[in-house]
């Protein structure tokens, strides 16, 4: 019997053991093909994930157009209305219809075109998954063209298709994105939320193509205003004019791949990820393996736990690239990682090196004498050059200096009153025989005298506190300690809104980039409730003129800047209110740190605060705050 008759007898056999409510299935055919409005959908959920995500195809497609000028406007954070509007090449009729079917591009034409892509966009699916999910009206026009095209698509269905009077290039309006996915909606954040990542794709993108200018409206109100120019110019604009001092250019170019870019100094540091930007042929991608070869470069120059600031340009030949991996495009393999990896680590370290930000040895350093510090004791001079070999900066010989003491000596005679007496000694310790500096059993008087009854507290390395109690010693970490005593307070003031506040002498400028502008201006009643007072001048800058009152002044732009920045590790790494992650991130940012001498009196007083604190035994963080050391303990130390 043929195999395909025992086949087909086989599961004859099986339908029948099933029973008869499996013959519809040998009936007839259930595979179909879906609608393309559901095909759609289904591909937005990989393209379209949040507005953020339809703002960047929207302007790798205008940059893909050849545009010099991008205006993006946005309403509700993209919920209501994303708009870009360029001055590209514009598109026909014929392609303006064509560009919302599902895989219809203009980059590519067959296989091997994968392998040569130098455009950011090549899929075909972005315009097609927007309008699955969208109110879309485009306007295009091409500069030989009299008259342009408007389309409106609601849900994948074509709603207007007409001619229109419009100017050159191309006017993407989305409107009401998810309307017709309420799920997928009400998973979108808040506006806030929303609005800072599309300040991220819209930095990424302003950053790779610094010779287009950019602007960005955020519900009529202009947030960016970019021209183009250099690379340097563009990292100032999106990131404050102060960080221009903090960079320094990085370069290198092998046969096989060319870097470029600028690199942060190590002091610029900060404790959040989010300004570390890779660009492969002029796109944002992330890639792990060579975030590690950067780090790698800046070990034993950052604090535990920061990430320096780095934009850095990949150029190589497509054919040894594969962008093909991701729907997003943001990630990439390379078919010779490893040698990118020294290339990039190799750039690096000779751009940390070359403008003298890593420590350096210089064997010609004469240790014996210039390598030790001013004032060492046993520093011995080198010998003065002879006389004959003295000349000025002429070339010319300069008189002998021989006679000096001379002319020294006549001067003394005339002006003796103004003759300098050699400055006394130093008076030494004197200690006199009162009862008050001796101690029982004669031992000598120390710096500190503790009352009697009193646990003996001191200060171990400027780090910890050691204080005696009852069952044995107490080990109490300063900064952790401050850190739970000032974040009980902070969250405190934040549920009353009566945070004591201390006004500053001179009020301080702080300048700050629009992505923390927008979250300052989020969370400003909150702030404002911790002590702070500040105002708002003009675009990107703040006044402050108060500051909370546990803090220590002198300090303040770097304290509401370290504020920000601790905040965004906080909701980046935690799932937190915003009233504890301001707590939290103010009280971490200005406690004690290790290092920090304190007095008896300040000892006691953290003590007793912690106490009375609801958790001493933890800091907001989780770490542990004090460590117990029974005496047992202790005996078994020494346990024979």
């Amino acid at each position: 019997m043929p195999e395909s008759r025992i086949k087909s007898t086989k599961l004859q056999n099986f339908a029948h053991r099933a029973g008869s409510s499996r013959e519809p299935f040998l009936m007839q055919d259930i595979i179909q093909l879906l609608p393309d409005s559901i095909a759609n959908q289904i591909a937005a959920g990989e393209v379209v994930q949040r507005p953020a995500s339809v703002v960047k195809e929207l302007l790798e497609n205008a940059i893909d157009a050849g545009a010099k000028n991008i205006q993006l406007i946005v309403r509700d954070a993209g919920k209501t209305l994303i708009q870009v509007i360029d001055d590209g090449a514009g598109m026909s009729e014929m392609d303006a219809r064509m560009c919302f079917e599902r895989h219809a591009t203009s980059k590519i034409r067959r296989s091997e075109d994968l392998f040569t892509i130098r455009t950011l966009g090549f899929r075909g699916e972005a315009l097609a998954s927007i309008a699955a999910v969208a109110q879309v009206e485009l306007r295009t026009r091409r500069a030989a063209d009299e008259l342009g095209t408007l389309i409106r698509i609601e849900g994948s269905e074509v709603r207007t298709h007409e001619a229109v009077a419009c100017l050159p290039g191309t006017n993407f309006c989305i409107k009401n994105l998810f309307f017709n996915v309420p799920a997928r909606r009400n998973f979108l954040r808040s506006n806030a939320v929303e609005m800072r990542h599309i300040l991220d794709e819209f930095g990424r993108v302003a950053l790779a193509h610094p010779e287009i200018a950019l602007s960005l409206y955020q519900n009529d109100l202009e947030t960016y205003n970019l021209t183009g120019g250099k690379l340097v110019h563009r990292i100032a604009g999106i990131f404050g004019k102060n960080c221009r001092e903090h960079l320094s250019p990085c370069q290198e170019e092998t046969g096989l791949v060319k870097v470029t870019g600028y690199i942060g100094k190590p002091e610029y540091c900060r404790k959040t990820r989010g300004e570390q930007f890779f660009f492969v042929n002029d796109r944002y991608v992330r890639h792990s393996y060579l975030h590690h070869a950067v780090m790698t470069a800046y070990e034993g120059l950052l604090p535990a736990e920061s990430f320096p600031f780095y934009t850095l340009f990949i150029y190589i030949d497509p054919v040894h690239i594969d962008i093909n991996v991701h729907p997003t495009k943001t990630e990439i393999k390379f078919d010779d990682e490893r040698a990118v990896y020294a290339v990039i680590q190799a750039a690096v370290k000779r751009a940390l090196s070359v403008y003298s930000l890593s420590p350096s040895l210089d064997f010609e350093l004469n240790a014996n004498h210039w390598g030790l510090p001013y004032g060492q004791k046993n520093f011995t001079p080198s010998p003065p050059p002879p006389e004959s070999s003295v000349v000025d900066k002429s070339g010319n010989a300069k008189p002998p200096t021989r006679n000096w003491a001379a002319l020294y000596d006549e001067f003394q005679q005339k002006f003796p009153e103004e003759q300098i007496q050699p400055q006394p000694a130093a008076p030494s310790e004197l200690t006199f025989g009162s009862r008050i500096n001796l101690l029982p059993e004669g031992r000598q008087p120390g710096r500190h005298l503790r009352p009697e009854g009193e646990p003996a507290t001191f200060q171990l390395h400027h780090q910890y506190i050691v204080t005696q109690v009852k069952s044995g010693m107490m080990i109490i970490d300063q900064a952790a300690a401050h850190e739970r005593i000032l974040y009980e307070k902070y969250l405190a003031s934040l549920e009353k809104g009566n945070g004591g506040s201390q006004q500053l002498l001179f009020p301080e400028r702080v300048s700050l980039n629009p992505a923390d502008y927008q979250l300052l201006t989020e969370m400003k009643e909150e702030i404002r409730n911790l002590g702070f007072g500040f105002d708002v001048t003009d675009r990107h800058t703040v006044v402050v003129r108060a500051i909370p009152a546990e803090v220590t002044a002198g300090k303040e732009k770097a304290l509401l800047e370290g504020l920000i920045e601790q905040f965004k590790w906080h909701q980046a790494e935690l799932n937190l209110g915003r009233k504890e992650n301001i707590a939290r991130s103010l009280a971490h940012r200005s406690a004690l740190k290790h290092g920090v001498r304190l007095s008896l009196t300040e000892m006691t007083t953290l003590i007793d605060q912690l106490f009375a604190s609801s958790n001493p035994n933890y800091s907001p963080d989780g770490t542990p705050t004090l460590h117990m050391l029974t005496t047992e303990k202790i005996t078994s130390f020494f346990a024979r």
